[in-house]
């Protein structure tokens, strides 16, 4: 298999979550990192979101930006394009082949919390660098 299957996978899994949800729900999350995965998820499950990458973990932290350099309404609006655009390319794996796998279940009627919109914000700009994918209509610089 080529290698991008292991080097850019993005396993998003948002459980059991609704509009109607406390985000006070949320403040309780454990986040952890091992090698090249990245896993954040609170005590009760409502969401898990996992990132498996090679180089992630090195590019986050020598390229991104700072924790709140933007705002969380910031990474949600960009968050839900990118999104919109990487499940459209999910049912079309004959034009784009195996980078995109799994249907990322992302609601934009979810406080996710600052800290998954800024990991799952930064993923989607090293995936487009790293795989030259433009899924909001440009190549992110950095």
């Amino acid at each position: 298999m080529k290698n991008l299957i292991a080097a850019a996978i993005v396993f998003l899994i948002l459980w059991g979550c609704n509009a109607s949800k406390n985000t006070s729900a949320f403040a309780n999350r454990n986040a952890t990192s091992l090698n090249d995965t990245i896993r954040i998820a609170n005590d009760s499950l409502e969401y898990e979101v996992i990132i498996i990458d090679n180089g992630f973990n090195a590019w986050l932290a020598s390229r991104a930006q700072p924790r709140n350099y933007y705002s969380q309404s910031y990474l949600e609006n960009k968050n839900m394009v990118y999104v919109l655009e990487w499940n459209n390319r999910v049912l079309q794996p004959q034009r784009y082949g195996d980078l995109y796998l799994m249907r990322i279940d992302y609601s934009s009627n979810i406080d996710y919390g600052y800290e998954v919109n800024y990991l799952i914000y930064n993923y989607f700009i090293y995936f487009q660098n790293t795989n030259n994918q433009k899924l909001g209509g440009y190549l992110p610089s950095r």
